[in-house]
């Protein structure tokens, strides 16, 4: 641990050579996967050649360090070469959801510094005001389909440039990425994570998956989210290890498929995509799985036993945050790995110290078995990076206790005499939707925008197939009527200028919204009594 503490994070540190140039040229980066299943392996010499070209053309366009990019991009070879152009030249990659609606694009976009969008062709109308994106767009368009007025063409800027001479150095403290939370508690905050955090990626993925360099290792998370960034893209690369990566939209058969036929034998995935497998029928007889984790969403029990005997290797529970990265696990290493306990999310990981505080002090701990807030005890968290918000400093504060010590995630657990951790609830109204975590204000400030609606409130229902489903519940404004043809008015409003998956799967039209008396909305009591299993 000592070791990678220094190399990500000493002054000279440099993000391009740690994350590929030190690494053999003739060795694969990844095995990137088409719909139809044919494949390329791009090797780090590939990597290396194409994203130093791309770090030229974005240096002519006036990139530097401390500037920020933007990929809206799916899972694909122009991702990675452009993720690594940013980090060659010290700027900043702010990675963008593919299923997000203009609206949330330009608020991760605009009055950031954002000095380039790079965009899949297939995202690309999005940027446009006819599709409903709001304000000027204040940042070069480079794209990876056919070009219009303004826009560059990602292929020919490839091709027309020299490989930069050498990748900009910013030192541990340096922001790599500036990634977004789900914006449970007002707008999205922005986390800047900077290059010492490789140091705690790469233990998760070396310690908690197993990522070894022997496996075909796959993790099905979107890179527009903290555990598909993280350990899909960034560890992997670290480690200098192959990892799959399927430029598709999810299936349960093209699962199935690529997990068959690349032999894949570590796997990494939401909650929902192992129930997803299960409803799907049988599993191919030639899996050959050694490893297989979750994050992300509650992982239900049932789900761990159906896996035993599907894949014949269980599910192992994993939690963490954006800004931490994942703390608490049922690790998979020899070294670490304990019995599976029904409902436990496993133990605190080499490199953090978590703790379960009790709910009426900032600091003082819960006892066994009893559940309360669980904090992160920084001073003895090496791993710990995360320092606050960026323009952000109220709720900055409201995450870290008054001394400095705590830092509290915001959800509660129970921990037992083993030191195993029990989930029993969250503080921040979080929608675990798919692996997507989805944050209440921002489906509830597009309803809003709906002259019919003059409160709303979305809260995460428990769903067997998703983990939960949003449901939303409207005051309506004086004179409004409400329908079925209003709420599928607003479920379209809500697919248009927020996600398409993040839309209320049913709205409940109330006289009023349960509140505190300082008149802050209180979404728990609008979600049904918890039953017995566990949520995050």
């Amino acid at each position: 641990m000592a070791d990678l503490l220094k190399t990500f994070g000493e002054p000279a540190a440099c993000t391009a050579y740690l994350l590929c140039d030190r690494h053999p040229s003739d060795a694969v980066a990844f095995t990137l996967v088409s719909k139809d299943l044919t494949s390329h392996d791009m090797t780090f010499a590939e990597l290396r050649d194409r994203s130093s070209r791309m770090a030229s053309a974005l240096a002519a366009l006036g990139v530097g360090a401390g500037d920020r990019v933007a990929t809206l991009m799916g899972k694909s070879a122009e991702l990675l070469i452009a993720s690594l152009a940013i980090w060659r030249l010290g700027a900043v990659q702010v990675p963008l959801f593919t299923a997000f609606a203009p609206p949330a694009i330009a608020l991760r976009t605009i009055g950031n510094g954002t000095k380039a969008v790079v965009t899949d062709a297939d995202q690309r109308p999005k940027l446009d005001p006819e599709a409903g994106f709001p304000g000027e767009r204040p940042w070069q368009i480079i794209t990876t389909g056919p070009v219009t007025g303004t826009d560059l063409a990602f292929s020919e800027l490839l091709e027309s440039h020299a490989p930069q001479p050498e990748p900009v150095a910013v030192g541990g403290d340096a922001p790599i990425v500036e990634l977004f939370t789900s914006g449970t508690a007002g707008s999205p905050k922005a986390v800047p994570i900077p290059l010492s955090a490789v140091a705690g990626f790469v233990m998760y993925q070396e310690f908690s998956l197993d990522h070894q360099p022997t496996d075909v290792f796959w993790n099905a998370a979107d890179p527009g989210w903290a555990y598909g960034l993280y350990y899909a893209i960034i560890a992997p690369l670290a480690l200098g290890r192959r990892s799959l990566l399927l430029n598709s939209l999810f299936s349960a058969e093209g699962t199935w498929d690529v997990l068959s036929r690349f032999g894949v034998t570590n796997f990494a995935a939401g909650p929902t995509v192992y129930r997803k497998l299960r409803a799907s029928g049988g599993a191919p007889g030639d899996l050959r799985l050694r490893c297989c984790s979750a994050a992300g969403e509650p992982l239900p029990p049932d789900v761990v036993d159906w896996a035993q005997e599907a894949l014949g290797v269980p599910v192992r529970d994993h939690y963490g945050l954006t800004e931490t990265g994942m703390v608490i696990a049922h690790a998979w290493h020899a070294e670490l790995r304990t019995e599976l306990k029904t409902g436990s999310m496993g133990r605190p990981l080499p490199g953090w110290s978590v703790k379960i505080l009790r709910e009426d002090t900032n600091s003082a701990e819960a006892a066994t078995g009893v559940p309360g807030r669980v904090a992160i005890d920084i001073a003895d968290s090496p791993l710990m990076w995360f320092k606050g918000y960026l323009g952000s400093p109220e709720r900055t504060a409201e995450k870290f206790s008054p001394d400095g010590r705590w830092f509290y995630t915001g959800d509660t657990a129970a921990q037992d005499e083993e030191g195993d951790l029990f989930f029993s609830g969250r503080g921040d109204d979080v929608i675990l939707m798919a692996g997507y975590r989805i944050g209440p204000f921002e489906v509830e400030s597009v309803l809003q925008e709906h002259q019919a609606v003059a409160e709303a409130a979305a809260v995460g229902i428990p769903d067997d197939e998703y983990g939960e489903i949003i449901e939303a519940f409207v005051v309506l404004s004086p004179g409004a009527q409400p329908g079925e043809t209003l709420a599928a008015e607003l479920q379209q409003l809500v697919r248009d200028k927020f996600a398409k998956h993040a839309y209320p799967r049913q709205i409940h039209f109330v006289d009023a919204l349960p509140k505190t008396s300082s008149g802050k909305t209180q979404r728990f009591l609008l979600r049904p009594a918890p039953t017995t299993g566990r949520g995050r």
